[in-house]
């Protein structure tokens, strides 16, 4: 009997425990919104928080990509003055919605985003913790999903925070990326040097023709290389010139006071 009174006691202290340092449940958020035509013509735009605000979202709007996943609305059903609608977006971080009227082609109603809790825990067994219902509503938008955090993780970048996963996502980082860069030599980047890569456009294919000319620069020596444009035909035409010694600091310095002009 002490034996078995023994068992429950750790059981339930166990069960306690646990229950002490599970996360507190996610509140669903609540905003008005506004769906209406983006600039360009046959995307939608989205603000969350326009007119009556609750204080946490004011002026926050999302871009036409991410809006290429909301069913429910459509341009031309912004067209049907009074027609009542409800605008959905389902993905893994959770779940929001948009339900009003049409009004001067736009939709205007109010919007709730539910929390997946589901989602959460996976990515606590990840690592990443202290996410919060406005970061997961930006995951939500930005499709921000655990296969894809977890295929960065096997690719061995360090440094991903619960903050620069939106970052790495909306600029497109990807596994393939990633092994395209490592593949030319380079040491595996950290999360936000792979996100300034990828913000200034560099291409692995670039990077080795240039290497293919007798450069070998560094990764910060890549982010200049693509602020200062200095593009393989550049370098070529540089040559051409019959300047001596071209390194990339050299090249840079070029650029910034137009000698090559």
């Amino acid at each position: 009997m002490n034996h078995r009174w023994s068992i429950v006691t750790t059981v339930v202290f166990t069960a306690a425990t646990l229950a002490l340092h599970a996360s507190p449940p996610l509140e669903p958020l609540h905003a008005r919104c506004t769906i209406s035509e983006a600039e360009h013509r046959g995307k939608l735009r989205l603000e969350v928080g326009k007119g009556d605000c609750d204080g946490r979202h004011c002026g926050s709007n999302f871009d036409e990509d991410s809006l290429n996943r909301l069913t429910g609305v459509t341009v031309a059903e912004l067209s049907n003055e009074g027609a009542r609608l409800t605008a959905t977006l389902h993905a893994e971080a959770g779940t929001f919605a948009c339900s009003g009227s049409v009004h001067e082609r736009e939709l205007r109603g109010d919007s709730s985003f539910t929390p997946d809790s589901g989602f959460v825990s996976r990515l606590e067994e990840m690592g990443f913790s202290g996410l919060d219902s406005e970061k997961l509503e930006a995951y939500a938008f930005v499709n921000v999903e655990t296969a894809w955090v977890r295929s960065l993780k096997q690719a061995g970048v360090l440094g991903m925070t619960t903050d620069n996963l939106i970052a790495l996502r909306i600029f497109n980082v990807e596994e393939s990326y990633i092994h395209a860069i490592t593949a030319l030599g380079y040491p595996m980047p950290s999360a936000d040097m792979l996100i300034a890569l990828r913000v200034q456009g560099v291409d692995p294919a670039e990077v080795g023709e240039i290497r293919a000319l007798g450069f070998q620069p560094t990764l910060d020596e890549l982010i200049q290389i693509r602020i200062f444009h200095i593009t393989p035909e550049f370098i070529r035409r540089m040559r051409a010139r019959d300047l001596k010694d071209l390194t990339i600091a050299k090249l840079v310095q070029i650029r910034i006071f137009k000698i090559a002009e």
